[in-house]
C-alpha cells in the first residue's frame, strides 16, 4: 500500500521543531550585545541565508528517486573527499551541541538550587545526573524518545504561551531601545545553529513523497514560524535583562550562561522566573534527546551496527561520555560550544556544502532535477561569501583577533 503524503502543517511543525531548541537560550544573550533593533537585521539576514541554502538542498535532493541522507548527497556531488569532510564536521557539530546542552543543564541546576534553595551544588553534579537519567531513555531506543519528546513538546509550548502572557508585563520598553550594531556579528554563529533544519530535508522529502513543492513551502513557512517565535522571545528577554549588572547580558556572556539564568538573576523568585526555568529545561531536554539519538544512529550507520529494539550500550556511551567529560572540564562552555557549532560546523555543512553541491551538479555534472533555485551563479557566489564570512569571523573570535569590536 502506498504511503500517504504528509500534510503541509505537519511538515511546517517538523521543521519548526527542529529549529526551536536549546539554541534559543543563547540567542537573546548574544544578540543582546547589539540591541533589539540591530538584532532584527541579523535575524532576517540569517533566516534568509539558511532558507536559501535549504532550498539548494531541495534541488540536490531532486537528483534522487529514493530517500537519501545528507552524506549520500554530499558523496554524489563532491566525491569521497567531500564525504569524509562531511563525516568529520557532522561529528564535531553533534558533539559540540551536546557539550552545550550538558553544560547548560549543569549550570541551570546549580543556579536554581542556589537561587531558590540556598544550596551550593556543583555544575558537574547536575550534568552527570542529567546524562545518567536521560541517557537511559536514549538507550531504550527511538520509541521511548519519541514518547518523551511529545510530552516535553506539549510542556514547552504550554510554558512558552504562559511566558508570553506573563513576561510581557515585565518588559521595560527602554531596554529595547539600546543600539550597538557593531556587535551584531557576534550573534551570527548562534543564529546559524538556531535555523539549522537542513538535516531534516531528506526526511521531509520522504514525508511529502518527493513532492518538492510541498517541501519548499514547509521550509519557507516553517522557518518563518520559527522566526516569529524567536522574535517574541527576544522582546521578552531583552526587555527584562539589562546590558550591565550582576545578571546582565555582559555578565552572562562572561559566565558562559544563557537567557533563563539571566532572567532568574534579574527577577529573582517570580512566576516569570519559574516559567523561564521550565522553558529552559524543556528546550534543553527535547534538543538533547533528539540530538543524542541522532548521533547514536549516525555512529551506528557509520560503524555498520545492526538495528535492535534498543540502542547498544557502548554506542550510547560513545555518544554521551565525550561531551559529558568536556562539559565537566569546562563548565562555562555553553555559549562557546554553540558558537563553534554554528560558526564553523553548521555554516560549512549547511552553507558552504549546499552551494558547492549545486554548483557541481548544475554546471559540471549537468544533473537533472525537477526544481532549480532562482538566482543562478550570482546567488551561489553570494551565499558562499556569506558562509565564508561567518566562518572567518568565528575563527577570528576563537583566536581573539584584534580587529573585532570589543565589549
Amino acid at each position: 500500500m502506498a504511503k500517504k503524503e504528509g500534510s503541509l502543517l505537519g511538515g511546517m511543525l517538523l521543521l519548526t521543531g527542529s529549529c526551536i531548541g536549546a539554541g534559543m537560550l543563547g540567542l537573546p544573550i548574544m544578540t543582546g550585545l547589539a540591541g533589539f533593533y540591530p538584532s532584527l537585521i541579523a535575524f532576517f539576514s540569517i533566516w534568509a541565508f539558511m532558507t536559501l541554502t535549504g532550498l539548494l538542498l531541495v534541488e540536490t535532493n531532486g537528483w534522487f528517486s529514493r530517500r537519501v541522507n545528507f552524506i549520500t548527497m554530499v558523496g554524489r556531488a563532491l566525491g569521497n573527499k567531500g564525504k569524509i569532510v562531511c563525516w568529520i564536521l557532522y561529528l564535531f557539530l553533534f558533539y559540540s551541541v551536546l557539550i552545550a546542552y550538558i553544560s547548560g543543564i549543569g549550570s541551570l541546576v546549580s543556579k536554581i538550587l542556589e537561587q531558590y534553595f540556598s544550596v551550593d551544588f556543583p555544575d558537574w553534579g547536575g550534568s552527570l545526573f542529567f546524562v545518567l537519567l536521560f541517557g537511559w531513555i536514549v538507550y531504550m531506543g527511538t520509541r521511548p524518545v519519541d514518547l518523551w519528546n511529545r510530552v516535553l513538546m506539549v510542556g514547552k509550548i504550554g510554558v512558552f504561551i504562559g511566558l508570553v502572557f506573563l513576561g510581557i508585563q515585565k518588559v521595560q520598553p527602554q531596554l529595547l531601545e539600546r543600539s550597538a550594531p557593531q556587535y551584531a556579528i557576534y550573534a551570527l554563529p548562534i543564529l546559524v545553529i538556531s535555523f539549522g533544519f537542513h538535516n531534516m530535508i531528506p526526511s521531509l522529502t520522504d514525508y511529502f513523497q518527493n513532492n518538492l513543492k510541498r517541501v519548499r513551502q514547509s521550509i519557507v513557512l516553517g522557518g518563518l514560524f520559527a522566526l516569529v517565535i524567536y522574535l517574541i522571545w527576544q522582546v521578552i528577554v531583552l526587555g527584562i535583562v539589562p546590558l550591565g549588572g550582576e545578571s546582565g547580558i555582559l555578565a552572562t556572556i562572561k559566565d558562559g550562561g544563557e537567557a533563563s539564568q539571566a532572567i532568574i538573576g534579574v527577577l529573582g523568585s517570580s512566576w516569570v522566573s519559574y516559567l523561564v526555568t521550565f522553558l529552559a529545561f524543556f528546550a534543553i531536554l527535547t534538543s538533547f534527546l533528539a540530538q543524542s539519538l541522532s548521533l547514536s544512529h549516525f555512529l551506528a550507520d557509520g560503524l555498520k551496527v545492526s538495528y535492535k529494539r534498543h540502542e547498544e550500550v557502548w554506542l550510547v556511551v560513545l555518544t554521551l561520555l565525550p561531551p559529558l567529560l568536556l562539559s565537566i572540564m569546562y563548565p562555562n562552555i555553553f555559549l562557546k560550544a554553540l558558537d563553534f557549532a554554528g560558526g564553523i560546523c553548521a555554516v560549512i555543512l549547511f552553507g558552504v556544502m549546499p552551494v558547492l553541491m549545486v554548483w557541481k551538479g548544475r554546471y559540471k555534472k549537468k544533473m537533472d532535477t525537477p526544481y532549480r533555485v532562482f538566482g543562478g551563479k550570482v546567488l551561489l557566489v553570494a551565499l558562499f561569501l556569506v558562509a565564508v564570512t561567518i566562518a572567518f569571523f568565528q575563527l577570528s573570535n576563537m583566536f581573539h583577533a584584534p580587529y573585532l569590536p570589543k565589549f
